[in-house]
């Protein structure tokens, strides 16, 4: 009797998650652009990548990479992008399975993100400067040192090499299995669990997060194989095995780190560790976790600016 109950609740919780499932993806709509520019698609590997380009070509190029998270997109950099349209090529792509980019059910690994950097700076820029925000600032270190790589310079905001602790192949499996792993991203992925994370470690101020960031990273991750990038980040396969201040440290580019003085996930003191023994310029922005540029676009585009003007080496 007791194994009947078991395997009768088991049965019924996938029914329902079933239903749920079914439920939500019906609530999801196609993704719109998250930066107003024109659209464009950078085909790589059998992807298509969507890119959001601004700006006059003939101006210095700027590539703005977003974050890694169960619901990133290049929708972190929305409020930046207008401050350097005017004077700069700008462009912002979704991560392949992310955002408006394609996401097939590959194994999606810091290989494959090193290479699209590298790969993305190689064919649509010339000589930039690049943001990348988080785990994508280390994939962004690794891709510089690439062969035939060239950029003007780096800013790294607050990177990482360490997010989730060890890799889990069986979690790995669970998140991608169409129904365990679709109702598991739909729990994550919630709308009360972005603000959770948005207030436990990205924003110092819960209060910025708005309504429409959650909306726009609710339906990005919801979209059609929404669950198959994530599920490498949680369970521990997307951390790059690099040792960042050698990389930081090997490279001839001047790189700047910014740093949210609240962080807690990546705290200061790693930044003026990171810094130090890596030679890089320290910025510091108050009242700011894992994403100053999102909390404060306006500090962090008179902060860039700043970088942008310093002499080469600097």
């Amino acid at each position: 009797m007791k194994l009947r109950t078991v395997l009768a609740g088991a049965v019924g919780a996938l029914g329902t998650a079933a239903v749920v499932n079914a439920a939500l993806t019906r609530r999801a709509d196609e993704l719109p652009p998250a930066i107003e520019g024109e659209q464009q698609t950078y085909r790589w590997r059998g992807m298509d990548v969507a890119y959001t380009e601004r700006g006059d070509p003939d101006d210095p190029d700027l590539l703005l990479l977003h974050g890694v998270s169960a619901a990133g997109s290049s929708h972190e950099f929305a409020e930046v992008v207008d401050e350097f349209a005017e004077d700069h090529h700008v462009l912002v792509p979704d991560l392949p399975g992310f955002g408006r980019s394609d996401r097939p059910p590959l194994i999606y690994s810091p290989t494959l993100y090193e290479g699209f950097v590298a790969d993305f700076v190689r064919d649509n820029t010339e000589n930039p400067t690049v943001v990348g925000s988080s785990l994508t600032g280390a994939y962004l270190a690794a891709a510089a040192g690439k062969p035939d790589v060239e950029v003007a310079r780096l800013i790294l905001i607050s990177p990482t090499t360490e997010t989730m602790p060890g890799q889990r192949t069986w979690l790995r499996s669970l998140l991608r299995a169409p129904l365990v792993g679709t109702a598991i991203n739909n729990l994550v992925t919630s709308k009360p669990a972005i603000r959770y994370f948005s207030a436990d470690h990205g924003y110092y101020d819960p209060n910025e997060v708005t309504e429409e960031q959650v909306e726009y990273q609710w339906q990005s991750a919801h979209q059609p194989g929404a669950r198959y990038a994530p599920a490498s980040f949680i369970s521990g396969y997307l951390d790059p095995d690099i040792d960042l201040t050698e990389q930081l440290d090997e490279l001839d580019v001047p790189t700047t780190l910014v740093w949210g003085r609240e962080t807690e996930t990546t705290p200061l003191s790693e930044g003026r560790a990171l810094a130090e023994q890596s030679d890089a310029r320290l910025v510091v922005v108050d009242y700011a976790r894992l994403l100053p540029h999102a909390e404060h676009p306006e500090t962090f585009a008179q902060l860039l600016r700043e970088e942008l003007s310093l002499p080469e080496g600097e």
